[in-house]
């Protein structure tokens, strides 16, 4: 029982303090006197009563009544209930006497003031109580004021007295009786009665309305904010103007906190003298009357809620952390639903009329039952996070907070990570953690209904419905008892308070109350105590947080995934197969970033350890430690996951033996955590291996006493700590004296030894291995526990930084001790603050104490030995080099450097974005060769570890070679690097390995230098291949001229008895001034010709015509060379013709140059017009560049126009020959005499063409056939389409030429007139250079045309190439977009260079086509003509586009006419400030843009190119070197062939080994290749038709470049090996490829290739000497052509594959690797129609029988059926039974199926060889239903299982029986 109300008080108005401004209070009576013993008289009564001050008012104010709350020192909570009336105040004066003499002079001064007629000064009932009953108090002051007012003839003393002495139950029964009810019934004695309603649980807050007027008062969002601020510990202060609602909303407050409990200021009506406790810094929950609002102004950190305005204010520097999503939402939604019913229905068009929210009452219930399930699903499973530290006296309860946040996923959460550090919340553990206690409704929502919530979400019915349940009980727990008695209480009349002359409150004899007080007193000694029937049980605890919080299941079979492998990788290191665990290892530290990885690694790890320990070796080690501080760097220092806790026994178990006695243990590796630094951490697993221990102690006792009796009850094992507690202490008072302080101890000592253990534990994780230094880096963490440090340093760093501290210093002892130090004070504040938590004995206290420094020192003793041991282990075993295989003749110059290949810009091989492999970085070695630099190694990532990476370039092609510095491995020093670029698109990025000394570096580059750029090009890999590198003869120094007289002896012997007439007639001339002739370039050549003519022997001087037979030797030499072959095809002439000068021919070769007299890079024999002779051919020679005069190269054999090519004109010739003839001429001089005699050269080409016969020697458009202008060429298109004509001929050729990019305007700034290229066709057009034709005009008395056009000179290609190979093969990647692929390829603008050579030379094609000549005269006439003309030839001679053809084309127009391949190459040292000039490379990217146009008019085919692109630049061969014939025979390369052909040589030059390949194998060859005759190819050179080059972009990693065939074979077979050895991977017959690591066309041959090696294969295997592939393909493409025949169409180009193909899958086309067009051009297999098949033709290709390319090499089809029939065959997943034909053979032992019996193409093949069984089977779902069950019988391959069905059993027998009899025979 309890008393209702402890103490009546009478307050007044003090009249005598009214000087001071405000008045005061003063307690006039209270009642009882002394002071009850167990509750003592609250101070400051008078403050509350009135909260805005004591004042005197002009008129009397209706009572009031509030109730102010009072909180004691011992927090108990005083409610204060004031009833406040006004009384007329008595004048001052006669008071007056009573003062002394200041009072009397303040008095005077007061009384001189005007007084007004009356005042009234406020008085206060006030009654004082523990028990919140507000309505009673209300009721029992009303009644005494009633008494008062209207006089009533009741003796107030007696109503006080029984007020005061009314006693009532604490807490209610389940259910009220009679009884009870009389106990709750309450009477004052003034005939009034009322029930008090004590709540059932009086843990529960009593809110009656007040929730809901709150929420009313400020809406949802504002109570949720300040909700949160009050969880968060913010302060809160309220804004009324009415206190009563100033109360009602704390205590709201409050109600809804429930089963939090506020513990700090809470003030619900603040006086205003007490203002300033508002800028108190502790948080609280105050009211204060809106009058003091501007008071309130200046407060920065308060939420201020004003109840009137319905605002909440939250300042600016304030953060509320709002409750986590999705709580928050589902709470508002909740509320809405409760305080806003019809919103849900507000859109129906009829809604229900019923719909009306709750009353008030319930209302406020049904709004605190949706906070009460809020916090059950905040803090569901929360008991499963309590330690129990003690049991006995009283339980010790603590909360592991970083385990509940870390498995409820909050971690991050700010919300609740508050709420667990507030205050609120440690009282809510100390309170509710018991484990044995009463519970209420809370405890059995959190521990009950958790799953129930869990399923309900998102059903709001539900949802209401339990909110509404949950109301129910809250409302029965206020209101138990249905008010059957009506209270009575009277009241005063309306508007009593007016009356005028109502008479002070009476002065109550306070004798009268004291004795009704003792009378109560004394009666209740007597009567027996009351004791608080409390129903204590055991708290149930609710299913554990991982049970409620179910994962996806999608995340859980990932996860499943990753788990196995880290089982697997723990279990391979532990059976020591390290090769395999290494592989996984990547895998496993990816695995590491997901939470169950790190609790599988934890344990599997634990299931290692045997009896606390487990001894590695040194790679077990390290793996595992490498695996523990993988798995540490993701926790935090909370360690909220516990892994770092589960890991804190193991690194304690596993250690190594570094020598005798000396082991190190895994701590002394894993101590770069911030986890060990934090102190919270060291207490969260101290407190929980404290409860295993006491539950262990308790356990056992148990065990032994269960022994006897043990029953068939779950065994004891499976009880929590909080369940044994509790058990505990329910014996707890039933147990004696002794056992009770045994218990104490015991628990006493557990806990003592536990924190010994802990004092070591944190040594050995606190005190790094070398203590004498690294503590710099780390002593902030332990310094001061908020610090934490959050820096990994590893050790070998954290090492060499506070190596430089303390070397000089020489003070080791004191460093160290000062690491002693730090660690001591951080175990000793951990140590005090456990042991004082709980309840370790002082003695022992101290005892530890004394320990701890004695424990750190011995520690650090037993490191420094470790310490000293650890430093002797040998270093990490490197992978060995492999050594590179090297071409015949290569050598190696230096020895592999050890290196990592460091990703560069380009993706694929990194496996970044796109993914793929991370096949680099590689480590291995850098190898250099006389040819190539290799780098050989293994990717550092362990998955792809087995495959070796191999990259590699000529040394010839290096291109730029810069230092750089990379960090090679992540946890490795900056080292230092280089960067190889290489022409053959290439890039080598390395850097060194440690050990490598930068010295070696530095020889390697000098190495790499000196074969780079060779002083001579007898220095490079094609002359010195073969002889050692020591004897590589030193050239000699070289000659200032290189003249004629180094050249072979004989020939000069020769030429000085044979040069002929020509020197005479040149002896007559005076040869023009040398600067006339611009011999700025080669001066030499002029003095040499001078030289040699005065040498000469005058005998030998004489004309003669004819050729002696000593020179014919020489000439057989010359003859053999290209040009003089492709003359004679062309019918320009030949040797012999020439010579004898037959008429007829309009051409003739001539001889004069055969001394490379006049022009030394053009060949000796050259074709000139017949007219011409010879010594006129040396004095137009001056005019040209480089004496390169106008040569005819190749004659149109149809229109017998000519294209000639020449360098420039020299400035001077040109003058003389372009400008108009009548311009007036000073005399004739030289210049003119030679531009005549070129005239008459160029008039001479054009005599000799055929169409030259009209009167004006005008070739004009008529003089064309119709003929001719039909013959349109084939456009660059597999389609034939009809975009002819854009380009048709009759259209002015103007049009064209004068596009903006080929025509500009003249010098003088008109436009080019029209008549520039007139109605008539010139007969010849000499395309020129723009710059060089300024001021020529077009002069209609000329046969000839001059075509101004603007080229690139050869600086731009440079530019452009460097550009390009910097945008296919970057060196970084780059974050930038702007630097993107596409971008930096179009800034590079090759395409366009290569878009410009096309578009001159189709147009040139057209106009050789329509019958004019073409002289392609730019540059020096040895880069872009060379580019121009050979492509002229190769568009518009099919001859060309065939393997021997495009030998020739580059023979003669490449390597006779001189480009200078060693001076573009930059192939020796003279070259090297030059640079890389790719012209002949760009001209192989044109050839492959027209092959890609046109793939079915070329016999060679993509690697073709490729492979000439990579070995023109490799210097492999001798066929590109130096920059003419006159070059290559003073060197004697030309002729020696013959006579070394004998000895076993390594190819010198190029054609030969293409031959000797091409016999070999079909690389070079084009399967599409199906030429139309006399085709004249014009290929689209837009931009947008061309193509990147995959040259460019493509590498494989698995045997670098693919270009040396040799190198390149040997690969595939031994990379199988390792499989073979390694019986533990399933063996398979499945390959990956990787696009940047295989070479695709090796190991997924096309069709084609794959059919003719296995037919090689099998002829071998016979015995027979097999075929070259080239007879057999063209035996097939002939039997196809009859066949076609036969079958009436003709489909010249198309191949149709055998389904035999050994892939087994027939797709619609083939896909045909290097066919260059991809894989847009399909063979088709099934479409009746082939369109695409038949590109050129047009016409449908019809079908063909399989037997095509079997009939060729095998037995016919029909021998080959054993035994056929019919069966029923399921398809394959998801496909339904179809019935097929089947046939068994035997010689193929292979089972076919057709669609019928009459079917020639085969539906599939079943290889016998893969079959594994053949087993009775059952029918399956869509079997043909009418068959016996037992027809059904399977066939199990290695891929997949064939269900099949027969017609009968019989039949099935059969067939399963022949099968059978097949696989035994095999």
């Amino acid at each position: 029982m309890a008393r209702l109300a402890d103490y009546f008080v009478l307050v007044g108005y003090d009249p005598g303090k009214r000087g001071s401004g405000d008045g005061q209070g003063q307690i006039l009576q209270r009642f009882p006197e002394k002071d009850w013993e167990d509750n003592p008289f609250p101070q400051g009564i008078e403050l509350f009563c009135q909260p805005s001050g004591w004042q005197l008012f002009p008129e009397r104010n209706p009572p009031t009544f509030f109730v102010a709350v009072l909180t004691d020192i011992n927090s108990e909570r005083h409610y204060c209930a004031c009833f406040t009336f006004w009384e007329a105040v008595e004048s001052p004066q006669p008071q007056s006497h009573a003062r002394n003499g200041e009072g009397e002079e303040e008095e005077e001064e007061a009384s001189s003031l005007v007084q007004p007629a009356q005042l009234f000064a406020p008085k206060s009932l006030v009654l004082v109580s523990r028990l919140d009953h507000a309505e009673v108090f209300r009721n029992s002051l009303g009644l005494i004021y009633t008494i008062y007012v209207d006089g009533l003839s009741v003796s107030l003393e007696n109503v006080i007295g029984n007020l005061l002495t009314c006693t009532i139950p604490i807490t209610g029964g389940a259910q009220p009786d009679a009884e009870d009810e009389a106990v709750r019934t309450i009477s004052l004695g003034a005939g009034d009665r009322q029930v008090i309603q004590t709540p059932i649980n009086d843990s529960l807050p009593v809110s009656s309305c007040s929730v809901a007027l709150l929420f009313r008062q400020l809406g949802i969002t504002n109570v949720l904010f300040l909700f949160c601020a009050a969880l968060t510990e913010h302060k809160i202060l309220f804004l009324s103007s009415s206190y009563q609602r100033l109360t009602d909303a704390c205590r709201a407050l409050l109600a809804l906190m429930f089963p939090l409990k506020y513990s700090f200021t809470y003030v619900p009506i603040l006086p205003a003298q007490l203002l300033e406790v508002l800028s108190t810094p502790t948080p609280f929950i105050i009211g204060v009357h809106s009058i003091f609002q501007s008071e309130t102004q200046e407060l920065l950190d308060v939420v201020i809620a004003d109840l009137d305005g319905g605002t909440v204010n939250v300042p600016e520097c304030v953060h509320i952390s709002l409750l986590p999503e999705p709580l928050l939402q589902q709470t508002r939604e909740a509320l809405s639903m409760v305080l806003d019913p019809e919103l849900e229905v507000a859109d129906l068009a009829f809604p229900p009329s019923t719909i009306s929210a709750s009353s008030l009452k319930m209302q406020d219930k049904e709004i605190r039952a949706v906070f009460l399930r809020l916090f059950a699903q905040l803090l569901q499973g929360y008991r499963w996070c309590l330690h129990i530290i003690r049991i006995h006296p009283e339980p010790v309860i603590r909360f592991h907070k970083a385990a509940f946040l870390g498995q409820r996923g909050l971690t991050e959460d700010d919300f609740l990570t508050k709420v667990l550090e507030g205050m609120a919340f440690a009282g809510f553990v100390t309170e509710r953690g018991a484990p044995y206690r009463p519970i209420d409704l809370f405890d059995e929502l959190v521990a009950y209904e958790v799953k129930r919530m869990k399923a309900e979400e998102g059903n709001k019915q539900k949802i209401l419905r339990h909110i509404k349940e949950l109301a129910e009980k809250l409302y029965k727990n206020e209101n138990p008892y249905p008010a059957v008695t009506m209270h009575k209480v009277q009241r005063p009349t309306e508007g009593c308070h007016l009356r005028l002359h109502q008479k002070p409150f009476p002065h109550l004899d306070e004798g009268t109350v004291q004795w009704i007080i003792d009378q109560a007193t004394a009666k209740l000694q007597t009567a027996p105590p009351a004791v608080k029937a409390e129903k204590k049980c055991m708290v149930p605890s609710g299913p554990p947080i991982a049970a409620i919080l179910e994962r996806n299941g999608n995340a859980l079979a990932n996860s499943a995934r990753r788990l196995e492998v880290v089982r697997n990788c723990i279990s391979y290191v532990f059976e020591n197969k390290m090769l395999e665990a290494k592989k996984l290892f990547p895998a496993v530290l990816r695995a590491m970033k997901g939470r169950a990885a790190r609790h599988c690694l934890t344990q599997e790890l634990h299931l290692h350890v045997q009896q606390n320990r487990a001894v590695l070796d040194h790679q077990q080690f390290d793996f595992v430690i490498r695996m523990m501080n993988c798995c540490l760097q993701d926790c935090t220092a909370m360690d909220e996951h516990g892994i770092a806790a589960a890991l804190l026994p193991l690194v304690t178990a596993f250690c190594r033996k570094l020598s005798p006695g000396i082991t190190q243990f895994a701590y002394s590796c894993v101590q770069e955590h911030v986890v060990w630094t934090n102190i919270q951490f060291w207490e969260a697993m101290f407190y929980c291996d404290v409860q295993n221990h006491i539950r262990a102690l308790y356990l056992d006792s148990a065990e032994e006493n269960h022994a006897e009796q043990e029953s068939a009850e779950e065994p004891p094992e499976a009880k929590s700590a909080l369940e044994i507690a509790s058990e505990q202490l329910r014996l707890w008072p039933t147990m004696s004296r002794e056992k009770q302080q045994e218990l104490i101890q015991k628990e006493e000592s557990t806990v003592f030894s536990q924190a010994i253990h802990y004092a070591n534990r944190m040594s050995y994780l606190l005190l790094p291995l070398d203590t004498s230094k690294n503590r710099l880096l780390r002593s902030s963490g332990l310094g001061d526990v908020e610090s934490v440090s959050n820096s990994f340093v590893t050790n070998s760093i954290a090492g060499s930084v506070a190596e430089s501290y303390d070397t000089e210093s020489g003070f080791e002892d004191a460093e160290s001790s000062d690491v002693a130090n730090s660690v001591v004070r951080f175990i000793n504040r951990f140590v005090d603050k456990v042991c004082t938590e709980s309840g370790v004995t002082n003695e022992h206290l101290k005892g530890l104490h004394v320990m701890i420094p004695d424990i750190v020192q011995m520690h650090i003793e037993t490191l420094d030995a470790v310490h000293r041991e650890s430093k002797r282990l040998p270093p990490i075993q490197k992978p060995k080099l492999l050594r590179p295989t090297l071409l015949l003749g290569e050598e190696c110059v230096m020895e592999g450097l050890r290196v990592y290949l460091m990703p560069d810009g380009r993706e694929e091989g990194a496996g970044g974005s796109i993914g793929g492999p991370p096949l680099l970085p590689a480590e291995g070695a850098v190898f250099l060769t006389t040819y190539r630099i290799i780098f050989k190694g293994t990717p550092t990532d362990p998955l792809v570890g087995e495959q070796v990476v191999i990259r590699s370039f000529p040394i010839a092609s290096l291109t730029k070679e810069k230092k750089i510095s990379i960090q090679a491995q992540a946890d490795q020093f900056i080292q230092e690097g280089l960067q190889l670029r290489s022409c053959t698109f290439q890039l080598l990025k390395i850097a060194f390995d440690e050990e490598v000394a930068s010295d070696s570096a530095e020889i390697f580059r000098k190495h790499l230098h000196k074969l780079r750029y060779p002083q001579h090009v007898r220095g490079t890999f094609a002359f010195t291949v073969g002889q050692s590198p020591k004897q590589a003869m030193q050239p000699k120094a070289k000659e200032k001229n290189p003249s004629l007289r180094t050249l072979s002896k004989n020939l000069v012997k020769n030429a000085k008895r044979t040069i002929g007439r020509q020197y005479v007639t040149r002896k007559k001339y005076t040869p023009p001034a040398w600067e006339q002739r611009g011999s700025q370039h080669f001066p030499e050549d002029n003095e040499d010709e001078i030289s040699v003519s005065e040498e000469l022997d005058r005998s030998t001087l004489t004309p003669s015509s004819t050729m002696r037979p000593s020179e014919k030797m020489t000439m057989t030499h010359v003859v053999e060379r290209a040009c003089c072959r492709d003359y004679q095809r062309l019918g320009l002439g030949t040797l012999s013709s020439s010579l004898t000068r037959s008429k007829n021919e309009p051409f003739r070769i001539s001889t004069v140059n055969r001394m490379y007299a006049i022009c030394r890079s053009y060949p000796g024999l050259l074709i000139v017009p017949q007219s011409i002779q010879d010594n006129t051919i040396q004095r137009i020679s001056r005019c040209y560049r480089q004496s390169r005069f106008p040569v005819v190269c190749w004659r149109n054999s149809r229109t017998k126009a000519v294209l000639l090519r020449s360098g420039g004109l020299h400035g001077k010739g040109v003058v003389g020959l372009f400008k108009s003839q009548n311009a007036p001429t000073p005399g004739p001089s030289q210049a003119d005499s030679t531009s005549l005699e070129q005239e008459k050269y160029l008039q001479a080409v054009i005599n000799s063409m055929p169409h030259y016969s009209d009167a004006g020697g005008r070739n004009t458009l008529s003089g064309f056939t119709s003929a001719h202008m039909s013959s349109a060429g084939k456009w660059g298109s597999i389609r034939a389409s009809g975009r002819m004509s854009s380009y048709a001929l009759n259209v002015e050729i103007g049009s064209r030429l004068a596009g903006k990019d080929l025509l500009g305007t003249q010098h003088n700034g008109t436009p080019a007139e029209p008549s520039f290229l007139r109605q008539h066709r010139a007969s010849l057009y000499i395309i020129g250079d723009k710059s060089q034709l300024k001021g020529v005009k077009p002069d209609p008395l000329q046969h000839w045309e001059v075509v101004p056009i603007e080229v690139f000179d050869v600086r731009q290609v440079k530019a452009s190439f460097k550009k390009l190979m910097k945008a296919c093969v970057p060196g970084c990647p780059s974050s930038d977009p702007s630097v993107a692929y596409l971008r930096s390829l179009e800034e590079s603008e090759w395409l366009s260079q290569i878009h410009k050579i096309l578009q001159i030379s189709v147009l040139v094609v057209e106009l050789l086509d329509t019958g004019s000549s073409v002289l392609v005269s730019l540059e020096d006439g040895w880069d872009i003509t060379t580019q121009v003309v050979s492509l002229v030839q190769l568009l518009s001679d099919p001859y060309y586009r065939t393997l021997e053809g495009f030998r020739l084309l580059v023979e003669k127009e490449w390597l006779s006419f001189g480009h200078r391949f060693s001076h573009r190459g930059a192939q020796t040292l003279a070259g090297q400030s030059s640079g890389f000039a790719p012209i002949f490379l760009q001209f192989l990217d044109c050839v492959h843009q027209i092959h890609l146009q046109f793939p079915m008019e070329f016999e060679f085919s993509q690697y073709y190119l490729k492979f000439l692109s990579y070995h023109y630049i490799s210097n492999r061969f001798r066929t590109f070197l130096l920059d003419s014939d006159y070059e290559r025979i003073e060197l004697g390369l030309l002729y020696e062939e013959k006579g070394e052909r004998k000895g076993q040589q390594v190819s010198k030059s190029i054609w030969d080994y293409i031959d000797r390949l091409n016999k070999k194998a079909p690389i070079f060859f084009n399967y599409l290749y199906a030429p139309e005759d006399g085709e004249v190819l014009r290929p689209y050179s837009n931009i947008s038709n061309l193509k990147v080059w995959d040259y460019y972009t493509e590498e494989t990693l698995s045997e670098g470049p693919p270009y040396d065939w040799e190198l390149a074979q040997g690969q595939p077979e031994p990379a199988e090996e390792p499989d073979r050895q390694d019986t533990a991977a399933p063996q398979s017959k499945r390959r990956i490829i990787w696009p940047c690591y295989d070479n695709r066309s090796r190991v997924e041959p096309d069709a084609i290739s794959k059919l003719l090696e296995e037919l090689h294969n099998l002829e071998m295997e016979l015995g027979q000497v097999p075929e070259r592939w080239k007879d057999t393909w063209d035996k097939v493409k002939a039997s196809q052509r009859t066949e076609g025949r036969q079958e009436g169409n003709r489909t010249p180009s198309s191949l149709l594959m055998s389904s035999g193909l050994s892939h087994h899958r027939r797709s619609l086309g083939v896909y045909l690797q290097e066919s260059g067009v991809g894989s847009t051009l399909n063979l088709s297999l099934d479409s009746d129609t082939s369109s695409t098949s038949t590109p050129s033709s047009g016409k449908p290709g019809g079908r063909r029988s399989t037997s095509t390319l079997y009939s060729q090499f095998q037995m016919s089809e029909s021998e080959n059926r054993s035994y056929e029939g019919s069966l029923y065959k399921k398809g394959a997943f998801m496909k339904p039974w179809k019935s097929r034909w089947f046939v068994l053979d035997k010689t193929k032992h292979q089972l076919r199926y057709y669609d019928s019996r009459m079917d020639t193409e085969c539906k599939g093949v079943i290889d016998l060889a893969e079959v594994e069984s053949i087993t009775p089977g059952t029918p399956t779902m869509g079997a043909p239903k009418t068959v016996d069950e037992k027809a059904f019988f399977d066939l199990k391959t290695t891929k997949r299982v064939y269900n099949f069905c027969a017609q009968d059993v019989q039949l099935a027998q059969q067939w399963i029986d022949r099968i059978q009899s097949c696989l035994s025979d095999a």
